[in-house]
């Protein structure tokens, strides 16, 4: 199973699709896995799924009783591609292996219907290993709203603009640069109407020589303030989602129908402290830069917090060093995660 994780990783980190690996083993006598003797993942939407990818690989005997390591449960639905689950029965698979049941409305059921057709299937195998690997498309799957990243850019004492407004730059060039790499990796960025007027970002995903990267996000301006005609995020390569409303659930959920699963949000101060407030965050990048700046530029305002007891509690899964600033990857905490320390 650690193998056909290692698989899927090969896949587009954005999308509608999961990125899922898929490691097939000979038929042994003694029922053990047999010698490796295909592998393959999903490489995109339209694209052969991995349980597909790994069979085009074998002959109609080598296929036959063979035992096929999935990360997720094959798919029982016709898409872009036919179900996973009949290409298995299909070619004779004996025993399938997963980690996690797909959530999908029309996607599932796989497992189910392998084992109408006589495959032994056995679930659940590393599944906490293969959920933080899914995590992004699990969470929007389950909660039908895309998987959101808060990032936001701060000094040591929590500001990230100066009194007279300007915020360029308080990081340097290498948190920068990884910036730019989060954002094609996600499927949407999202900034308010302050933002697109304070400082007219072009919202791109770019190299380190300032080319533009293969995957670009769709930009997405949210706010009651009209902008220009001659925004630089009205010229992306993307076209924009320019939207008045302030529900954000309402919002989320129109991505997710557009099939954005990664919704990236920049900025600025109104718009994080409204996701935060909204409890609509699952995963917060803070870059902390040595620098002071005082005054009223806080990277937060209002998040609903009035007293201890309301703390938003995270659990900080890393922290990185990028040149001389800090990277702080932190999530909110849960039932599944508590936070570690004093014994209730």
């Amino acid at each position: 199973m650690r193998h056909a994780v290692s698989l899927s990783a090969h896949g587009p980190a954005f999308g509608v699709n999961p990125r899922v690996g898929c490691a097939i083993y000979a038929a042994a006598a003694d029922g053990s896995l047999g010698e490796l003797i295909a592998e393959g993942w999903h490489r995109g939407a339209g694209t052969p799924h991995a349980e597909v990818d790994a069979l085009s690989k074998l002959s109609p005997e080598q296929s036959r009783g063979a035992t096929a390591v999935v990360t997720l449960e094959p798919c029982n639905h016709f898409g872009h591609t036919g179900p996973c689950s009949e290409a298995l029965i299909a070619a004779g698979i004996g025993r399938v292996v997963y980690a996690v049941s797909d959530p999908g409305q029309h996607s599932g059921g796989g497992a189910e219907r392998l084992r109408q057709a006589g495959v032994t299937v056995e679930a659940g195998i590393l599944v906490d290993e293969v959920e933080e690997a899914m995590r992004v498309w699990l969470t929007a799957e389950r909660l039908r709203r895309p998987f959101v990243t808060l990032k936001w850019a701060s000094s040591l004492d929590g500001r990230s603009a100066a009194d007279d407004g300007t915020s360029q730059w308080i990081t340097g060039t290498a948190a920068r640069q990884r910036v730019h790499e989060q954002r094609e990796r996600s499927d949407a960025i999202l900034v308010g109407t302050g933002t697109v007027l304070a400082d007219d970002p072009s919202l791109t995903a770019r190299g380190d020589a300032g080319e533009l990267m293969p995957h670009q996000p769709i930009p997405v301006v949210v706010g009651q303030t009209a902008i220009p005609a001659g925004a630089r995020v009205l010229h992306h390569p993307q076209p924009a989602i320019v939207t008045a409303s302030r529900d954000l659930p309402g919002i989320l959920g129109d991505l997710f129908d557009r099939g954005i699963r990664h919704a990236f949000v920049e900025g600025g101060p109104t718009l994080a402290s409204a996701f935060i407030a909204s409890g609509l965050v699952d995963e917060y990048l803070v870059y902390l830069a040595p620098v002071l700046l005082g005054g009223d530029g806080l990277a937060t305002g209002d998040i609903g917090v009035h007293r201890i007891g309301e703390a938003r509690r995270l659990r900080i899964d890393s922290v990185e060093r990028l040149g001389d600033d800090l990277l702080v990857v932190a999530r909110p905490v849960s039932a599944a995660h508590p936070p570690t320390g004093k014994k209730k």
